[in-house]
């Protein structure tokens, strides 16, 4: 049975050559102590894995070693990844981990259960030659208090899938990733609760800011329709603001570049601006961010359709920011 450090198959080595050069173009490189880039990706039923370079339409799962090596080079260009859609079986996890070598670390929580919470865990994975954790790791529960209220914010239940923070250090920049994967429900507005629960929890975190949490921002699949649609307006009901580079920038492998303007806007990087009254701002400086389209690159050789390859890699493009350190 092959294994992810085994030498790569001369086709595999092709798609992660033309892979390579594409993400040099794509995404900022690692300068030591001068930037930080920081990455969320939701990774379509994140889990098992076939340990065959590429697998066959009678294997399960799809996800084969070809394309964990694809996931593993783009994951390799962050400092700090959240990742979405982890599930139960770690295989996939640990043989990427195996792949990116001993300086590579991860923070996750255990299994979300029930029905809603489809046994996913919230993961970062970060560099550590580039950042640390710096000592905080927490999931996010609503206080009683705002679940019991009699108000279009309020909830009913906790979140489907427990919101997970961590901080980390990079240099003299101490930071917080807020990742969440909201939960899609039967419609649009099952969407809003959650939506508005955690811009409430990222307000009051904000307002009691110290110095070690100044730098606090979410990240993750947020399931939101449009840009300015009902479900928006309350991801950014207490100012959280998403910088206008990442506006236009495609979510899925699914968009059409034909009818841009009825693309999902999913996935988020989001903060309290300078301009948010009462909330400190920002003290990383914010370089510019976007995503990273993979298709072109990956199963050159097959005659896979979108959605199989969704299986292997993801429906997801990975969406990233680079902030310049002090």
């Amino acid at each position: 049975m092959p294994t992810i450090l085994d030498p790569l198959p001369a086709n595999v080595q092709t798609e992660v050559n033309a892979l390579r050069a594409a993400l040099d173009l794509s995404i900022p490189p690692k300068k030591p102590e001068r930037n930080l880039l920081i990455g969320t990706w939701n990774l379509r039923a994140f889990g098992s894995l076939t340990r065959k370079w590429t697998a066959a339409s009678t294997d399960t799962p799809k996800r084969d070693l070809r394309g964990a090596v694809a996931i593993a080079e783009i994951l390799s260009r962050f400092d700090v990844v959240a990742i979405q859609e982890a599930v139960g079986d770690l295989r996939a996890l640990r043989d990427i981990l195996k792949y990116l070598g001993d300086k590579w670390g991860f923070l996750m929580t255990d299994e979300n259960l029930g029905d809603a919470g489809n046994n996913e865990r919230m993961v970062f994975l970060f560099d550590t030659t580039r950042v640390k954790p710096s000592g905080l790791a927490c999931e996010l529960v609503l206080p009683p208090e705002w679940l019991a209220e009699v108000s279009p914010d309020a909830m009913t239940s906790q979140f489907a899938r427990t919101p997970y923070a961590a901080s980390f250090v990079a240099g003299n920049n101490t930071f917080i990733l807020v990742t969440l994967h909201v939960l899609y429900g039967s419609n649009s507005a099952n969407r809003i609760p959650e939506l508005k629960g955690l811009a409430r929890w990222m307000s009051a975190w904000a307002k009691r800011s110290s110095d070690w949490e100044q730098n606090l921002l979410a990240l993750g699949d947020f399931n939101i329709d449009r840009k300015d649609d009902l479900l928006w307006q309350a991801f950014t009901s207490t100012g959280l603001t998403v910088p206008a580079d990442l506006e236009t920038v495609p979510r899925t492998i699914f968009s059409n570049p034909l009818k841009p303007a009825l693309d999902k806007f999913y996935d988020q990087i989001a903060w309290f601006s300078s301009t948010t009254t009462g909330l400190p701002r920002l003290s990383l400086e914010y370089v510019k961010g976007g995503g990273f389209d993979f298709m072109p690159f990956i199963y050159k050789d097959t005659t896979l359709t979108k959605s199989s390859i969704s299986f292997r890699m993801s429906d997801h493009y990975p969406l990233w920011a680079e902030f310049a350190l002090a």
